[in-house]
């Protein structure tokens, strides 16, 4: 498999189905927003850059995600931006694509002058603090315990 990262801005036409498998995978954070006012949210979000996505393409397969977003959680808005929308397909897991994406996602920030960078998770702290994230605090959404985590660049 020779997988390339893009941005999906240069191909708009995997927007509603990248938008779709994250409506679904974080669905507690979507209980009150109707899949098509997401997936109209997030393909403008590739114009106006509030959800800038890097996407991983095997040929013309798309296999998966992770955006640059300016705001990620409602209670914090005075944090950002943030790593968002972490998805891979099933297929595709164990491969390092996620951390490929994030590798990314990050570099893009850095390159825009940005020196930290945020993300909150539900259950994958030990993977991102693996990686070099810090736990910032933990809190309670969605009904579950949250992690707020940063990064420096």
């Amino acid at each position: 498999m020779t997988t390339r990262l893009d941005w999906l801005i240069n191909h708009m036409h995997y927007s509603d189905t990248f938008a779709n498998w994250i409506h679904t995978q974080f669905h507690y954070e979507y209980a009150e927003q109707p899949l098509a006012a997401w997936q109209q949210e997030f393909a403008e979000g590739q114009d106006n850059c509030d959800w800038k996505c890097l996407i991983a393409l095997d040929q013309d397969r798309l296999l998966g995600g992770a955006a640059l977003a300016k705001a990620d959680l409602a209670h914090r808005p005075d944090l950002g931006p943030w790593l968002a929308c972490v998805f891979i397909t099933p297929e595709a897991r164990g491969q390092g694509l996620a951390e490929r994406l994030i590798e990314g996602v990050c570099a893009e920030a850095k390159g825009n002058g940005v020196s930290r960078i945020y993300l909150h998770t539900q259950d994958q702290h030990e993977y991102y603090a693996k990686r070099g994230w810090k736990a910032v605090e933990q809190f309670q959404a969605w009904e579950k315990q949250q992690w707020l985590m940063a990064r420096g660049l």
